[in-house]
């Protein structure tokens, strides 16, 4: 086994480490405060060519494996957890579907500009009846001539305010269960077609999180992503991606939150002594940084196996389970090492496990994924 980085791997790892001390962190306290969206961070990433990383060189990505995205990820998520997830949700859940299950034409057309950066990715699943149940969609495309009608709603969709275009599901036989659901590339201009930003979130302030309205929203018939039926399927298996993603923000949310409580502990004196004196900080400081490199080793074996092409549901989700789990673990003990100091704002600890929450239940909550794990272990 060997578990040193590539030389790309490092050299990506450095630069984004760089990138996320300089561009992304010392703006995050503002950023989470305001929820102002960090779009100038976006048209950086797209000059240094980060915005299509895992794709074909062909559609302008990077060409990189899955491992050199989960780092990325992770840095980002380190400074700014909200940056992270609009990273992630770009490249695992608006570009992977496409590149997954694109035709040539509609990789060239839709893939191309998301690797380019021209605008961010994004796709609707989750309805307001279909959350867990994804199965429970209600939204319906129904064929007319050479258009699809589709009408419904979707909620909590990431990224939708700064995408041209998204991937969407949508029932197109209800005689048939999941296999009526189909995915639909849909531009989001279309006449009928409403963003609503109206959220008001615990955390990752600096996100967006929208609400998709479609109200007879017509779309030709080529943009139909893949074989009609297969939605259900192809959007499972986006996620056993995007939940890499996932555990990488939460190993980088967490290590940011242990390098801010290191940091702390070494200089906060009570009684006399440092607080990394004392046997119980050290312990906390031991846990939070075992918790770490083993979430953190997780990640990248998830992102291993994709890479090679073998099976990784089962590690996906142990992956995100673990290390989303972990992250609110860590989380909770920064508060508690920086005592008083850490329930203020100014620490950034605080907003570290306000920001870590929604990993236990964004991409399949911690339950679904013990479901996941079970029925692979199963059979």
């Amino acid at each position: 086994m060997h578990f040193d980085l590539t030389a790309e791997q490092t050299m990506i790892r450095n630069m984004i480490h760089d990138f996320a001390e300089s561009e992304v962190a010392p703006g995050a306290i503002d950023r989470d405060r305001t929820g102002i969206f960090p779009k100038e961070i976006f048209e950086k990433l797209a000059k240094l060519e980060l915005m299509g990383l895992p794709f074909p060189e062909q559609y302008g990505g990077g060409g990189a494996d899955t491992i050199s995205f989960a780092i990325v990820v992770e840095e980002l998520s380190r400074g700014c957890a909200s940056t992270g997830i609009t990273y992630s949700a770009h490249i695992s859940l608006g570009g992977a579907p496409i590149h997954l299950y694109g035709s040539e034409e509609q990789k060239t057309n839709f893939l191309t500009p998301l690797c380019k950066g021209e605008y961010l990715g994004a796709f609707g699943l989750t309805e307001p009846e279909a959350g867990s149940d994804a199965g429970g969609t209600r939204t319906s495309a129904d064929l007319d001539g050479d258009e699809w009608v589709i009408n419904g709603s979707k909620c909590f969709i990431t990224n939708a305010s700064y995408a041209q275009n998204l991937v969407l599901t949508a029932v197109t036989d209800n005689s048939k269960g999941t296999n009526g659901i189909s995915a639909f590339i849909v531009p989001t201009d279309t006449p009928g077609f409403t963003v609503l930003d109206n959220y008001e979130k615990m955390g990752l302030h600096a996100s967006n999180t929208t609400e998709l309205v479609l109200d007879q929203v017509r779309v030709p018939r080529g943009n139909l992503l893949g074989i009609e039926g297969n939605g259900y399927k192809q959007f499972l298996a986006a996620l056993d991606g995007g939940r890499i993603g996932i555990g990488a923000m939460a190993v980088g949310i967490a290590q940011g939150a242990y390098e801010k409580s290191l940091q702390y502990a070494k200089q906060r004196k009570q009684f006399g002594r440092n607080l990394s004196a004392f046997q119980a900080i050290q312990f906390k400081l031991a846990d939070m940084a075992m918790y770490i490199e083993i979430a953190r080793t997780m990640v990248y074996k998830a992102a291993w196996l994709k890479d090679q092409g073998r099976r990784f549901k089962k590690e996906a989700a142990m992956a995100k389970l673990f290390a989303s789990e972990m992250c609110m673990k860590v989380c909770d003990q920064a508060v508690q090492i920086h005592g008083g100091y850490g329930y203020m704002r100014e620490y950034e600890v605080e907003r570290s496990m306000r920001d870590a929450k929604l990993l236990e239940i964004g991409e399949g909550t911690s339950e679904i994924q013990r479901m996941v794990i079970a029925n692979q272990i199963l059979g």
